[in-house]
């Protein structure tokens, strides 16, 4: 089933799963978050659309308990987006990023449940070449000179 499915918020504060037809909790809602389930929450009293309320009410539950995703320098910096003229921009971009790692996160799983040595061997090449840019930039900066190491590498 792929349909979008309807929760009701009543005024005492419950939530109601129609497809179910019995009443769930926020630990509920986060299970249908986790398994991909397209759903809206309605507010009973006017069936206005009151998800990302309930979204932000999970969040704060998984952010008060156990290791936070957010920090608190990283929460202000986003406060400080809202009401500016790049407030559009920056919910694009961060949903945008949000979206691309989220893929690279599947890639990456699918890549090392396939051909796991292989993608293990490209992880280990990528990160041998990055350490050694690092080390290329950190020589440069300090004033020594690459090309010489280069070559007495060879020698």
């Amino acid at each position: 089933m792929n349909s979008e499915r309807i929760i009701k918020k009543y005024p005492n504060r419950r939530l109601y799963d129609t497809e179910v037809s019995r009443y769930i909790t926020l630990a509920d809602v986060r299970d249908l978050v986790m398994s991909g389930q397209p759903f809206r929450v309605l507010d009973s009293a006017n069936d206005g659309d009151i998800t990302r309320t309930i979204l932000l009410q999970i969040m704060l539950e998984e952010e008060s308990g156990g290791a936070p995703l957010f920090s608190a320098n990283m929460l202000a910096q986003i406060i400080r987006f809202y009401g500016g003229t790049l407030q559009g921009t920056f919910a694009r971009y961060l949903e945008s990023s949000l979206d691309l790692f989220a893929k690279q996160q599947q890639e990456m799983t699918k890549a090392l449940s396939d051909h796991p040595f292989e993608t293990m061997t490209r992880l280990t090449q990528k990160n041998v070449e990055l350490w050694s840019d690092l080390q290329e930039e950190f020589m440069r900066a300090a004033g020594f000179s690459v090309a010489a190491r280069n070559k007495n590498k060879h020698d």
